[in-house]
């Protein structure tokens, strides 16, 4: 299916997310370098082999710190890595290797390690090998001797099993580097959080400490004159080009205000300039306001321009929900989109959960051509304008949170379905029929208990498996909702 970014790449041309650095030391005994002068060069092959592939996995630095073979190369091999600041480990044990030569690898570099054994290929040729041809398969001997050590030694580690082209174990591999360069993205991001909390939802307040001590990165505080007095800046002619983009993108409904419209398309220009000069990643927002005065005009007209934004790789979230604008930022750079979402309608006849919400949207995933609706009234909100209405396209979707327990802990929380087609609402949201393959009143019952908060992102595919892979790396809770 083509995406809306595929239709015009010019208009929403992603951002370039930061790149994320994985660092590979390979390593074996020694000792065995004399006696099987063979050996080490078919290792070193081997190392060369799975570096290549890990480059192909995405946009991502290796940092190859070599082949180390004994713990004075180790030590070496560590500080490179340190210094590199890696957002994972990659230790492949190509033979039998002693813990004390990664030890200090992974306890100088503070970022996750993966341990990986990945023998030549399938299977030993047993008739013909005989001790040196062995040990290139002994990947598997030291694994056991690094868990137990990095346990009493207080390091978390993760490990992969197979063969050089073994897919089955670089799909897992792949996995882990993916789940890295999210916790990358997530250790130096910036946070934008504009306006104040939505009186009453308790749910989506947030410690801003929290979010630098558990995930890292930074939130930057913003007040609603600092997008004012960008949007006061913008020209009619940048208004006007801003609108014809918008034409190129949305279908306009005949509901939508020309005075409406113009205000959205000059309020994004200024929030564009807003992202850029506080080098924002991600942003949540929210302003009540009173009689149309001006910062409820802005805070009415964003719609248009966090849409744009959430499709280019700066995901907005509206009502303040910043653990929301965070949730959507992971699935964003696992290649799901991720769009604003809560809890709709139950239809107990189709056995579909109906979800969406009005506010910013994920363009590129959107089943069809998105439609600027003019709405007249923000349900519980003030102000109008015009919003963006859509459904996501049908297939495998997940359902990803943030949710922060009584101690403060962040829990990631997940649930996989699939949207089918049928019946939507068209006022002026996001909306989409999800199957979760049971009652829909059950799933919600689960849903709502197990911590996440009211809104949450709508990502495409099935996802459960890279967002506890970014949670292992992060450090947080995994919860998956399933229900029989």
């Amino acid at each position: 299916m083509t995406t809306v970014s595929e239709q015009r790449p010019d208009i929403l041309r992603r951002v370039t997310p930061r790149q994320a650095k994985i660092g590979l030391v390979a390593g074996g005994l020694g000792a065995y370098w004399p006696q099987f002068p063979d050996l080490l060069p078919q290792l070193r092959r081997s190392a060369a082999r799975v570096a290549e592939r890990l480059r192909v996995v995405g946009d991502i630095e290796v940092v190859d710190a070599g082949f180390i073979s004994d713990p004075y190369e180790g030590a070496a091999a560590a500080e490179t890595l340190r210094a590199a600041g890696c957002d994972l480990i990659v230790g492949f044990l190509t033979t039998y290797m002693t813990a004390s030569m990664l030890i200090p690898v992974a306890r100088r570099s503070g970022a996750p390690v993966l341990l990986i054994n990945l023998q030549p290929t399938e299977k030993m040729d047993h008739e013909t090998f005989d001790t040196g041809a062995w040990l290139a398969y002994c990947g598997s001997c030291p694994l056991p001797e690094m868990a137990n050590t990095f346990r009493r030694a207080g390091i978390d580690f993760r490990s992969v099993s197979g063969y050089l082209e073994d897919e089955r174990a670089w799909t897992r591999i792949t996995r882990w580097v993916r789940a890295a360069a999210v916790r990358g993205a997530l250790r130096h991001a910036r946070h934008g959080l504009m306006g104040h909390l939505y009186p009453g939802m308790l749910d989506v307040s947030t410690d801003l400490t929290s979010v630098s001590t558990q995930l890292g990165g930074h939130v930057e505080v913003l007040e609603l004159d600092d997008l004012r007095v960008r949007v006061e800046k913008v020209t009619d002619a940048e208004t006007t080009a801003r609108m014809e983009h918008a034409r190129s993108i949305f279908e306009l409904d005949d509901s939508v205000d020309d005075v409406d419209f113009a205000w959205g398309a000059r309020v994004s220009v200024g929030l564009d300039r807003l992202v850029e000069d506080f080098a924002i990643d991600s942003l949540a927002y929210y302003h009540r306001g009173l009689d149309g005065e001006q910062h409820e005009r802005l805070g009415a007209g964003l719609i248009l321009g966090a849409s744009l934004l959430t499709a280019r790789g700066i995901p907005a979230a509206g009502e303040y929900e910043l653990r929301n604008s965070l949730a959507m930022l992971i699935m964003d750079r696992l290649g799901a989109g991720g769009s604003f979402t809560e809890l709709q309608a139950l239809n107990f006849l189709d056995n579909v959960v109906e979800m969406g919400h009005d506010g910013p949207a994920h363009l590129a995933i959107s089943a069809r051509r998105p439609l600027l609706r003019g709405l007249g009234v923000y349900h519980g909100k003030r102000g109008w304008g015009v919003s963006v209405e859509f459904d996501v396209q049908p297939g495998p979707v997940t359902v990803f949170g943030l949710g922060q327990e009584r101690d403060g802990r962040y829990v990631m929380v997940a649930s996989e379905g699939n949207v089918v087609p049928g019946p939507l609402l068209r006022i002026g949201n996001t909306t989409s029929r999800v199957d979760f393959g049971c009652d829909p009143g059950e799933w919600t019952d689960a849903w709502s208990a197990s911590g996440v908060d009211h809104h949450w992102s709508l990502g495409t595919g099935h996802r459960s498996a890279d967002l506890r892979a970014v949670a292992d790396l992060v450090g947080l809770e995994f919860r998956e909702v399933k229900v029989s």
